[in-house]
């Protein structure tokens, strides 16, 4: 049986760089990876979807426009064309050449570094579920890239995390979601054996916290961005912080 994230690893709350390091670089670009490595996190999340030929690429948006100097939808370019777009400068001059990353690259990156937490952006689901489909993408690339130990992946679709734990041996898999835990999201988080449960920062509290501990599943809220805010939802005992401010959390 493939392994995954040892929940006995988890002595500490995590600092977990939202799309690597945002605050201070280009969010989900190899600059902002390494930024947050460097900064001192456990743990990097980055989002993924398919360009139009396939390719797993890390960006957030479904359009090229906010991050690139490219425009329109990234499933209507291919990956070369992707490539040729500056990723950097929107956010500083300094960052002029940095390009849309694959997953590939990312996992190669944070080998022996950090944990990653992959999330699949709700629209790159297919109904029709093809061989190439990017679920099966993902997980091949994490068990190719002997990542199994150190990875979560996590969507805010629960087609796709059922398809993930329908999988032999898969890899560990977290619910996103923008809406507090009720007995019904924790039974369907056990129905997937879900690892960890990611939740909307401000919709937090104490009890949900205590029910999700309680079966035995991690909570690792979004998106911290202050000092007050990170104090205020470490007091609930989280597992961790995903944090666009690598110095929003104290190091426990």
């Amino acid at each position: 049986m493939a392994s995954v994230p040892d929940p006995a690893r988890f002595t500490r709350p995590l600092l977990i760089g939202h799309r690597g390091y945002p605050a201070r670089y280009p969010e989900n670009t190899l600059a902002s990876f390494k930024g947050a490595i460097e900064a001192g996190c456990d743990m990097i999340e980055l989002d993924v979807t398919l360009t139009r030929d396939r390719r797993v690429v890390v960006i957030h948006d479904d359009t090229l426009d906010r991050t690139t100097t490219g425009k329109g939808p990234v499933k209507d370019r291919s990956f070369d064309e992707i490539r040729r777009f500056d990723a950097g400068s929107w956010f500083d001059g300094r960052f002029a050449g940095e390009r849309v990353p694959e997953l590939a690259e990312v996992l190669d990156l944070t080998a022996g570094r950090c944990m990653l937490n992959i999330e699949i952006k709700e629209s790159a689901f297919e109904a029709g579920y093809p061989a190439d489909a990017v679920e099966r993408q993902v997980v091949n690339l994490v068990k190719t890239g002997g990542a199994m130990e150190r990875v979560i992946v996590s969507s805010f679709d629960e087609r796709i995390l059922r398809r993930i734990a329908a999988m032999e041996d898969p890899p560990a898999i977290a619910y996103i979601s923008g809406h507090g835990a009720d007995r019904q999201l924790v039974e369907m988080l056990l129905a997937i054996k879900a690892f960890s449960w990611h939740p909307r920062f401000k919709v937090l509290t104490r009890d949900q916290v205590h029910a999700l501990h309680a079966a035995g599943l991690k909570v690792f809220p979004w998106t911290l961005n202050t000092q007050a805010e990170a104090d205020r939802i470490l007091a609930m005992g989280v597992d961790g912080l995903i944090c666009n401010e690598m110095q929003v959390m104290r190091r426990r």
